[in-house]
């Protein structure tokens, strides 16, 4: 389920428009859209990208964009954690951007991911995204150099200011060292195109908190969460599950948001054990490990990431066999 929201019925309109210098591949078939949309709910995939012999394989790249809009995914996310966007070169985060968008063609919305610790280069990565034709944008809070609040606000203000796409803001402490408050998002969400926010912090507390602040879209980061998160005014998920069960993860959320909880609560015990084995290693190890058994993607990563240890791909196997997918 995707739904376009309404956000103080005002809609993005255009301003700040880009330039092109932001020294990516220029897009030479995606046109630029308006920046309309204000809000995502529903199951977004967070897209693991496929390698071959160390290139990106856009060829799997397409098959698995058509995958997931023949299977319930209701948008889709590259370049993002999931998709090893740190390892990805600009040229290679740009052409991964601009095939999704091509592939996609509209059907689904696509948010590119365009986060990094270096406020000039978010931005660029954003003008990008938008030139591309992409939805909306997904920025991670940024990593290792640990802003404060107001340097969290400067950093997502500056890129909000400087080009007319949606945003979605990613929190996710574990992996970047720092957590932005609820009190700070609350001041973002007083700019027009900064529409939600992944919450990843596994606070149950932090999104409750929000959502008294603030009616920004907030969207589970983790799959075991997602269903504690609709409960208390989530809207959705960006899911990692989703690139091996799409049509369950997204059945899941929208059986939710129609009223249908106990149904809800069903898949959910049903998708709790898989949820958890996805986290037995870094992600994406084991979702690109769940693919390489299931036989839809080769297991292919770059360095620093690497195969998983063969005590751990035993137990991912068994959960995979639990759950009758081998």
């Amino acid at each position: 389920m995707f739904t376009p929201l309404e956000k103080a019925n005002n809609k993005i309109t255009g301003r700040n428009k880009t330039n092109g210098d932001d020294g990516l591949i220029s897009p030479s078939t995606n046109p630029a859209r308006e920046g309309s949309l204000t809000g995502f709910t529903g199951s977004i995939v967070a897209l693991v990208t496929p390698f071959k012999d160390g290139l990106v394989d856009y060829d799997k790249l397409a098959e698995l964009v058509e995958y997931h809009i023949g299977n319930g995914t209701n948008g889709i996310i590259p370049c993002g954690t999931t998709g090893e966007s740190p390892t990805l070169t600009h040229e290679e985060h740009g052409e991964v951007v601009s095939k999704v968008v091509e592939k996609a063609n509209g059907r689904i919305p696509v948010i590119a991911g365009t986060g990094s610790n270096n406020t000039s280069e978010a931005l660029s990565l954003t003008k990008y995204a938008k030139r591309a034709g992409a939805d909306g944008a997904l920025m991670i809070t940024p990593y290792y150099n640990k802003p404060t609040q107001e340097g969290l606000y400067r950093h997502f203000k500056a890129v909000a200011e400087g080009i007319d796409i949606p945003i979605v803001i990613y929190n996710v402490p574990s992996r970047t060292g720092v957590s932005i408050f609820p009190e700070t998002v609350a001041r973002l969400y007083e700019m027009e195109n900064i529409v939600a926010i992944k919450e990843a912090s596994g606070n149950i507390d932090q999104t409750s908190q929000i959502l008294a602040l603030c009616d920004i879209t907030v969207l589970s980061g983790d799959d075991s969460l997602t269903l504690p998160i609709l409960s208390v005014g989530g809207k959705g998920v960006i899911s990692v599950v989703a690139n091996i069960l799409p049509q369950d993860v997204s059945e899941m959320v929208s059986r939710f948001l129609s009223g249908m909880v106990k149904e809800s609560q069903e898949i959910h015990k049903k998708l709790f054990p898989i949820c958890r084995a996805m986290f037995i290693e870094t992600n994406p190890i084991p979702i690109k490990t769940a693919m390489k058994l299931l036989g839809r993607l080769n297991g292919e990563m770059r360095l620093p990431l690497c195969e998983m240890n063969n005590e751990h791909e035993k137990q991912l196997n068994n959960i995979l066999k639990e759950h009758g997918l081998i």
